[in-house]
């Protein structure tokens, strides 16, 4: 590592470590049903929260002209008010703050000539991801605002899965700074990996799908879907045409997710076995190692998850065990390609 990049390494993980933040507390919102409490968008008076009685209903008011108070929370007080824009207002501040810790440092970086070409183009990637990431918010609350009290779930996944595409660009740009030496590539071995994190990256998109559409709280038992019926003979026909239960339908799309987490298993484990017959590095050993430590324990997550029908706190260490999979997929893929 050349000891000249530290700063911008730590400028990198320190962004890595705030869409951390960013995507717990998103999880918290969701699973709060916090989401939609605030809808308006002002990106400057929007960071300071209602300061008195009379700011906090004039909210509140505003929050009674839309659904999901309409629909869904008719009976809520002032007080079950606050507590959800809690969650959403922090959620856009964090945001806000992330935006400025990458924008911020990334002009000083260039003034003062500290980022080669190569890493000024990796950065403005990072900034443009940052910002659609900002773009999706608004368009997946807006879906919330209209007809039903809920956000589209193909918007969500689409929020969702971009603040992990962005934060593991980020932690790649990084790992390029940390590893700037070059090796042999074992190619096929990389490609099985590049597949693997792909079929992770639909797993978390059906996550959100599970998410989105609340279909966490059926089908409550595992292995199978329900006590004593094999999964397929489980899933509910709710759509028609037959594909859509699949993508819009709570059962089909819980029992995607259930299928695609034996399919990630299948295939870390045959990474592993063929992982044997190759001369390790120690940072591809601990990352093969790092990688089966992770998907241990967000098995376990997800199966207490749905036991338990999605608690708060363990739907979210779910979500977090997702994010540390995406992250030792992301450093065991930069091993094995650099």
């Amino acid at each position: 590592m050349n000891t000249n990049d530290k700063k911008v390494i730590y400028w990198l993980l320190t962004g890595c470590l705030l869409i951390f933040i960013m995507v717990v507390v998103g999880g918290i919102t969701r699973l709060t049903h916090s989401g939609l409490s605030i809808s308006n968008y002002k990106l400057i008076s929007g960071t300071i929260p209602p300061m008195n009685d009379v700011e906090w209903e004039k909210a509140f008011d505003l929050y009674k002209q839309y659904p999901e108070y309409q629909k869904l929370n008719n009976q809520f007080t002032l007080q079950d008010f606050k507590d959800i824009y809690f969650w959403e207002w922090l959620h856009r501040v964090i945001g806000r703050f992330i935006g400025l810790v990458f924008l911020i440092p990334f002009l000083y970086f260039v003034i003062t000539k500290k980022l080669s070409k190569a890493t000024v183009k990796k950065a403005v990637v990072l900034l443009a991801l940052g910002a659609f990431q900002g773009f999706l918010g608004w368009y997946m609350v807006k879906s919330g605002l209209v007809d039903r009290p809920d956000v589209s779930h193909y918007r969500l996944a689409a929020h969702l899965t971009t603040a992990f595409i962005t934060f593991a660009y980020t932690f790649w740009v990084a790992l390029d700074l940390m590893f700037p030496h070059k090796k042999e590539v074992h190619i096929a071995f990389r490609n099985l990996i590049r597949f693997t994190l792909a079929i992770v990256l639909l797993q978390i998109i059906y996550g959100a799908f599970v998410a989105g559409l609340d279909a966490g709280f059926i089908h409550n038992h595992w292995p199978m879907m329900s006590e004593g019926k094999f999964m397929h003979q489980t899933v509910y026909i709710e759509q028609t045409p037959l594909y859509k239960n699949f993508i819009e339908g709570k059962s089909g799309v819980q029992f995607v997710h259930r299928i695609l987490a034996y399919v990630v298993v299948i295939l870390i484990l045959l990474i592993w076995k063929k992982s044997k017959k190759l001369n390790l590095t120690m940072y591809q050993s601990k990352g093969i190692n790092i990688v089966l430590i992770v998907l241990a324990v967000q098995i376990l997550l997800g199966i207490f998850t749905i036991l338990l029908q999605v608690p708060v706190w363990l739907g979210v260490a779910h979500q977090v065990g997702a994010f540390f999979l995406l992250s030792a997929m992301t450093f065991l893929m930069h091993r094995f390609s650099k």
